[in-house]
């Protein structure tokens, strides 16, 4: 289902990331949850929610990397 509010975001999403690495995951879950509602349109026998998570978690990638000190920043600083 797609998440309304960052409130809504699942744990590992709002206790690691910042606001702005949040505010991408929610976007491109919800574009996902919506792209890929047909089984037809995803990889394996994968669920549209594991796929929608997978997409939104390499959202934030492109933009975030994880730090050796296992903080979340932007790529760009």
């Amino acid at each position: 289902m797609p998440y309304k509010h960052l409130s809504d975001l699942p744990d590992s999403v709002r206790d690691h990331l910042p606001k702005h690495a949040q505010e991408i995951y929610q976007a491109a879950y919800n574009n996902a949850w919506e792209e890929y509602k047909d089984a037809s349109d995803r990889r394996g026998d994968a669920s549209r929610e594991e796929t929608a998570h997978r997409v939104a978690w390499s959202a934030v990638k492109e933009k975030y990397a994880k730090g050796d000190d296992g903080q979340w920043r932007s790529k760009s600083t």
